[in-house]
């Protein structure tokens, strides 16, 4: 079997249901040989993490995915990879959007729960939501909360009824501000998903282009939102451009039909090569 690697799964310290240490287990249990736990603006579970790849016997690429914006475009994804996690700047940055985005949970909460009343529904008790997510509340969480207690009968029909309407606003960082934090920590950064900003292939090349002189060292070309097709154009679109490759999953729960950790929709086979790109990379810059 090929070495393979998933660099972009998330745990329970963000939108996640599993803990970092069952990531890894389910990993090892996978073959896969590397994995890179990328939370939201979040790196409380790479500790824990790292001790479990010791066990298990899989490499841990410390990781994080930030919220960025850029003119027009309010919601690109950042991927930080192999910086150092313990970083006291880096750290404090992240607490403040942790902060930020614990307000933003309980205001979506909160949203939620004026909606039962007025539909005469028992409201979502905050403390049971905090609970199920052991970290940081993402909207997943609420919709886990609203399927538990029976105002729904889907996660599909929990985000249609109640999390999207109910909605509060992302904050997010600049994403020359985000490459730079990331540099300082030690790291290297990678645009996420490319096929989820929105764009043909023409804008996406001049928003490279404009990244690239930001310092972004990457492109996930291996991503679950590509066809075989895809993922060989944004390969050759990277190399064209000098950018590293990584690839990830983006897997955040097991379900049937779901993404599945290391296989994406079925068609990811992302090389170790990523890993060693990402290492070689780091390596340049020290």
């Amino acid at each position: 079997m090929p070495d393979l690697v998933d660099l972009h799964l998330h745990s329970t310290f963000s939108d996640g249901v599993l803990t970092p240490t069952e990531l890894v287990t389910e990993a090892a249990g996978l073959g896969l040989r590397a994995i890179a736990l990328a939370d939201h603006d979040n790196v409380d579970g790479i500790p824990e993490a790292i001790a479990a790849g010791r066990k298990f016997g899989v490499e841990v690429i410390s990781a994080v995915e930030l919220s960025v914006v850029w003119n027009e475009y309010q919601d690109l994804h950042l991927l930080g990879y192999a910086f150092d996690h313990e970083n006291q700047a880096f750290q404090d940055a992240l607490a403040e959007f942790r902060d930020f985005r614990a307000g933003r949970s309980q205001r979506i909460v909160e949203n939620i729960n004026r909606q039962l009343a007025d539909e005469g529904r028992q409201p979502l008790d905050p403390a049971d939501i905090r609970k199920r997510a052991g970290g940081t509340i993402g909207r997943p969480h609420i919709g886990h909360a609203l399927l538990a207690a029976g105002h729904v009968k889907s996660m599909d029909a929990a985000f249609e009824r109640y999390l999207v309407p109910c909605n509060e606003p992302k904050r997010f960082f600049p994403i020359d501000a985000a490459i730079r934090l990331v540099h300082a920590a030690g790291g290297c950064t990678v645009l996420a998903h490319p096929p989820f900003i929105g764009v043909d292939d023409d804008t996406l090349t001049e928003l490279l282009h404009q990244f690239i002189a930001m310092g972004l060292d990457g492109l996930e070309a291996y991503n679950s939102g590509t066809g075989n097709d895809d993922i060989d154009r944004y390969l050759s679109l990277a190399r064209r451009m000098g950018l590293i490759v990584t690839g990830g999953s983006d897997f955040h729960q097991p379900f049937q039909g779901g993404i599945v950790m290391g296989a994406g929709r079925g068609n990811l086979k992302i090389p170790y090569r990523c890993v060693e790109e990402i290492r070689a990379t780091i390596s340049s810059d020290s």
